[in-house]
Parts: structure tokens; sequence; C-alpha cells
């Protein structure tokens, strides 16, 4: 590992002489580039992932000095990478210039993919305003690009997080738009209840119970097949409960479900805040009484 340490950093000195030295316009920035690019890789074999990082940079700058952005954006996302096992934010800044870089040159698809790889970096250091602003900026260059699955794969994470930040009719609408979509397709057709009983229970988080029954009722037009689901009778039920205020029953038809379907933790999550607001009106009942 020390035997690769001073290999980079001899390839790193000759990069910079290069740069400083006298030479052809272009062949003193290839020559750079090249030399960068052998540093980048040893740093990395050494495992000094900032230094790597850092001379993936310096190789971006001789790229854009001849001029080749798309290799130029790569050497950021090179940075970014090594930048991932040290510190989140430089690399989220270096996938952002990456990204500027291929918006420049029409490579939206690429721009998109490290748009949601940035959501994804927001999203394990749990600030989850910041992903779900990168995962919306990520469907919408996937939409353009017409790249349906990653664009609907985004699209759901914008709804999970807009829920879990009680969002709820950005949620909806998010969840409500796949769900149609999807009935036109038939790889994707299995998936609709899924995104129903999501919008649903977005519904029963506003403790709207009319709502809530006239969006059972859309869904039932907009999927025929959709009222003879376990997802249907679930979101019914808890519908039921909650216009009778009973905690007693919720809690029985949650269970039910549970143990034929195991409900994830978002689910669980949403579906125990409508428990939390049934059990305050109870008790505001009883208090009344």
């Amino acid at each position: 590992m020390g035997d690769q340490l001073a290999r980079a950093e001899e390839f790193e000195k000759k990069a910079e002489k290069k740069l400083n030295g006298w030479g052809l316009f272009g062949s003193k920035y290839e020559d750079a580039a090249d030399l960068f690019d052998k540093a980048a890789n040893s740093f990395k074999l050494a495992k000094s992932w900032d230094k790597a990082g850092s001379v993936y940079i310096k190789l971006s700058n001789c790229h854009l000095k001849l001029d080749s952005k798309h290799e130029a954006a790569q050497a950021y996302v090179d940075a970014a990478h090594c930048y991932k096992k040290t510190s989140t934010n430089e690399a989220i800044s270096c996938l952002g210039q990456a990204v500027d870089m291929f918006c420049d040159i029409g490579r939206i698809n690429m721009a998109a993919r490290y748009y949601k790889e940035i959501a994804e970096l927001y999203e394990s250091e749990a600030n989850i305003e910041k992903a779900m602003e990168y995962f919306e900026r990520a469907a919408d260059f996937f939409q353009n690009e017409e790249v349906t699955t990653s664009a609907n794969q985004c699209k759901q994470k914008v709804a999970q997080f807009a829920a879990q930040l009680e969002q709820y009719p950005k949620a909806i609408e998010i969840y409500e738009v796949i769900a149609r979509h999807s009935l036109n397709n038939n790889l994707l057709k299995y998936g609709v209840k899924g995104h129903l009983l999501n919008a649903g229970i977005c519904h029963l988080c506003k403790g709207d119970v009319v709502a809530i029954t006239n969006a059972l009722e859309r869904y039932q037009e907009l999927d025929p097949t959709f009222s003879g689901t376990r997802e249907y009778r679930l979101l019914s039920d808890i519908a039921a409960a909650l216009d009778e205020e009973d905690v007693g029953k919720f809690t029985d038809v949650v269970k039910e479900f549970d143990s034929m379907t195991p409900l994830d933790s978002w689910k669980t999550t949403l579906l125990l805040r409508v428990k939390e607001k049934l059990k305050a009106k109870e008790m505001e009942e009883d208090d009344l009484t």
C-alpha cells in the first residue's frame, strides 16, 4: 500500500510538472490527464480516497481544457465515488458538477442517473427534504427521456417521502397517476393495487372519511378488479372503523391484513398515525360523556 501511495504521488508530481512546463497546448493537457488518471488509480489502490478524489477533479480540469466535456463529467463522477467513502457532502458536490456538464452536452439520461444518486446520498444521511427534491429532479429527467420505469421508481420515492413529511395530497396524486398509467401496461398492471393502497393510506392519514369513501369509488371505476382485493377491503374496513370511531376494530383489521401480507415500515408508520388520531378522537368523546 505504501508503494502505491509513493507511485501515486510521483504520477501527480509529473502531471503538475507537465501542466507548468512548456509544450504544445493540446499535448501538454493530454499528457497531464494520462498521469493524473494513473495517480488517481494508485491513490485508490492505496485507499487514499480524499487524494484520489482531488486528483480526479484535476483530471476533469484537463479534460475541460481539451474541450472533452463528457470525460470531464465522468472524472467528477469518479471523484464523487471516491469521496463517498469519506465525505457525503463532497460526493454530492462532485455529482452536482457532473450533472451540470452532462446537461450542457445533452446527456439528460446520465444527468438523471446522477440526480438519483445524489437523492440516495441525501436519503442515507436521513435528509428527507433534500432526498425528495433530487428524486423529483431525477424523475423529471427520466420522464423527458421516456425511461418510464426509472421515472416511476423515483416518483414513488417522492411520494414515500412526501407522506412521511405529511404532504399527503402530493403523495396521493403521485400514487394515483402511477396507478392510472400502470393499468395500460401488462408488465406494470400487477402493481396497481399496491399504488392504490398507498394512496388510500395517505387519504386515511388526512382523517377525512368522506374523502376516502369517494377515493375508493374512484379506484373501483379506475380498476374494476380492485374491489375484490384484500387491499380494497383493508381501506374500506379502516374507513368504517374511523367512521365508527372504533380503535378495537381498526386494530383487528390491520392485524388480520398484516398476518397475510406483512406491512412494510412505511405503511406501519402511517397506519400508526391514523390509529393515534383515532385514539385521540375516542378519548375526546370519553371526556365529553
